[in-house]
């Protein structure tokens, strides 16, 4: 694992992330049962053309989006309070030297080789999750692909809303999952560089 110390969300942070392929993307690569995303094709567009242009696509951020950026730091106290872990924030964190994909958790927990994902969804959104009682299945891809840059065994998904009680799900590694996931990352990060290489006789 190589980890880059950039502060989340700062300008660094936002151009190590260019036409790089990110677990919160995961999704679009592959579905939670583990085959092949419909959306792969125009994700893999998508970061072709960042590395060109050499920025970030302008992406919309929802009111839901900006509320859990606003409420992450209260979230990961309560979590701190809670499992008395002591969580260090970090930058972006890659499998090995190549930098192919990367995540960007919100901690990691040292002593106990295990990652943290907060969420602060709307409250609607965190009481389904409460009588769920199980990793949300919109977030599989994110946190088991967490582990397979990390190479962790276990990765805390922690929900929170204000005056409601959190929900706190330590996720076991799904190494078959894993398996699927890491050969559809490589198939679409082939994807990328292919159309890269096309875009580059293009222009």
């Amino acid at each position: 694992m190589i980890e880059a110390q950039f502060e989340q969300l700062s300008e660094e942070w936002f151009q190590a992330r260019v036409g790089v392929p990110s677990a919160s993307c995961f999704d679009k690569i592959v579905t939670s049962k583990g085959e092949p995303s419909k959306q792969a094709v125009n994700y893999a567009y998508t970061l072709a053309g960042e590395r060109i242009a050499g920025a970030k696509a302008e992406t919309h951020q929802s009111y839901a989006m900006a509320r859990g950026c606003e409420m992450e730091a209260e979230a990961r106290q309560l979590f701190k309070l809670i499992t008395g872990h002591q969580v260090r924030q970090t930058g972006i964190l890659y499998p090995d030297e190549n930098k192919r994909f990367s995540c960007s958790p919100d901690g990691l927990i040292d002593e106990a080789e295990t990652g943290l994902e907060i969420k602060s969804p709307l409250i609607h959104t965190h009481v389904a999750y409460l009588l769920a009682r199980k990793l949300p299945t919109e977030y599989v891809q994110q946190v088991q692909g967490s582990m397979l840059i990390t190479g962790f065994r276990t990765w805390h998904f922690f929900s929170y809303y204000p005056g409601l009680p959190p929900l706190h799900i330590e996720v076991p590694r799904d190494d078959v999952f894993i398996h699927r996931l890491s050969f559809e990352i490589d198939k679409f990060c082939a994807l990328v560089e292919s159309t890269v290489e096309k875009l580059k006789e293009v222009a």
